[in-house]
């Protein structure tokens, strides 16, 4: 098992390589400079100003050049200086921020697996009953439904029309001054709809996915032969078909945590929640490649992370993938 995570690790080391040079070169076909955003609502501003703002952040290099000098700075831990106006190290913005980020996103993926997989199981178990078209139902409108156009409907009804929940940001004004557990209900109450809109999407993938790959599993010799043994269903159904029905389910768990991290940048935008989405979409808006960059980068070995969680939870799931 050792040697599989060893393997593994050290594959995606030349992948997270090959990301960086597509994020990198792509990232620079994209209009506009950092330069022409800064000067041209400032009528002093000199073409001079503007070839000295060039200089300073090296864009006058060849790009290939620049790449090199990014990827010497990454190798030492320095993700660059950010080129907004607080000039500040791109490592310590994005370290702000981060920890919002990966707690939602986590808590979207407990939320997602507690739910998507027993209602999956069941929709295969109960295949035609009222309960499986009431699942279906939901997974098409999952499936269907605009993310941003979802989270504008629920801010509107929960927020404004009920009152029930805040529709932005993480705690109240008067955060500083509530109990620790009022603090805690405050914190909760603001962090209710991000979740439901990050996970939503995800939510519905994945039970349609699990109730699929149960329906596979349960038609096969096996499970009947289980059955015939005496076993109960219980046993039948979560002991022997659950186990192979993951093994699927696992995979698109790992590919679904690109998506938790891209979605971020729309509902923290929505919510203007500080994580790291919400950075990101100013950044590039600004044309601060540094930031662009680091965020990238984060998000790169995150995900790589997510797919390495992905390969080994198949490996503890099937043997046989251990011994391969």
């Amino acid at each position: 098992m050792f040697r599989y995570i060893v393997k593994r690790t050290l594959f995606m080391i030349p992948l997270l390589l090959g990301i960086t040079i597509i994020c990198f070169f792509v990232m620079r076909l994209a209009p506009g400079s950092p330069t022409d955003l800064q000067t041209q609502m400032n009528p002093k501003a000199s073409v001079e100003m503007k070839e000295r703002l060039k200089t300073l952040y090296e864009l006058d290099k060849p790009i290939h050049v620049q790449y090199f000098s990014w990827l010497k700075k990454i190798s030492h831990g320095d993700l660059g200086i950010s080129f907004s106006s607080d000039h500040r190290p791109v490592t310590a913005k994005i370290m702000e921020r981060l920890p919002i980020t990966i707690i939602i996103e986590f808590l979207s993926l407990l939320i997602i697996i507690a739910i998507a997989i027993p209602l999956g199981v069941l929709s295969a178990v109960h295949q035609n009953s009222l309960f499986d078209k009431i699942a279906g139902i939901f997974v098409f409108i999952g499936f269907a439904v605009p993310t941003f156009w979802l989270a504008l409907l629920l801010m509107i009804f929960f927020g404004i029309n009920l009152g029930w929940l805040p529709i932005s940001g993480l705690r109240s004004l008067n955060y500083e001054y509530l109990t620790p557990w009022a603090q805690f209900v405050d914190l909760a109450k603001h962090l209710v709809l991000p979740l439901f809109i990050s996970a939503f999407g995800g939510l519905a993938g994945l039970s349609r996915y699990m109730r699929a790959n149960m329906l596979e599993v349960i038609r096969q010799d096996y499970i009947m032969t289980a059955r015939a043994k005496g076993l109960s269903e219980r046993d039948v159904i979560y002991k022997h078909a659950l186990r192979n029905a993951l093994l699927p389910a696992i995979t698109i768990l790992g590919l679904s945590i690109p998506g938790l991290i891209g979605g971020s940048v729309i509902f923290e935008t929505i919510f203007a929640i500080p994580g790291m989405g919400q950075l990101f979409y100013m950044a590039v808006m600004a044309r601060d490649y540094p930031t662009v960059m680091g965020i990238l980068f984060i998000g790169a070995i995150l995900t790589l992370l997510g797919n390495l969680i992905a390969d080994v939870s198949y490996a503890v799931a099937d043997p046989r993938i251990r011994i391969s």
